[in-house]
C-alpha cells in the first residue's frame, strides 16, 4: 500500500499499473497536475502475511487539490498474483468486494 501511495505521489504511472491486478487494472491512469498527495495514514490492515493469499488495508490519504486540503479514505483488497502483492480494488461500503 505504501509503495502504491508513493507511486501516486511521484506520478509513477508505470508502477501504479504494474502493482494493479491484471483482471481489474485500467488501461491507463491519468495524473492530475493540480492534485498533490501529501500524506498517508494506515488505519487498519488484516491478512497480508507470509502465508496469506489476500489482505485488506484501510487507509486515509491526504491531498491538496488546487491548494485546498482533502482526504480520501478507502478499504482496499490486495491479493497475491504471480508471487507478488497487487491491488485488486476497493471494498464497497455495503461490505461486498468490488469486482469479485
Amino acid at each position: 500500500m505504501r509503495s502504491r501511495y508513493s507511486a501516486f505521489a511521484l506520478d509513477q504511472d508505470a508502477y501504479v499499473l504494474s502493482s494493479w491486478h491484471p483482471d481489474t487494472r485500467p488501461a491507463f491512469v491519468e495524473p492530475d497536475s493540480h492534485l498533490r498527495w501529501v500524506g498517508l495514514d494506515i488505519l487498519e490492515s488484516t491478512g497480508g502475511g507470509m502465508f496469506d493469499a489476500e489482505g485488506v488495508v484501510e487507509f486515509r490519504a491526504h491531498y491538496r487539490d488546487h491548494g485546498k486540503r482533502g482526504d480520501m479514505v478507502e478499504r482496499s483488497r490486495f491479493v497475491r498474483h504471480d508471487g507478488q502483492w497487487v491491488y485488486w480494488g476497493p471494498i464497497l461500503t455495503d461490505g461486498s468486494l468490488a469486482n469479485v
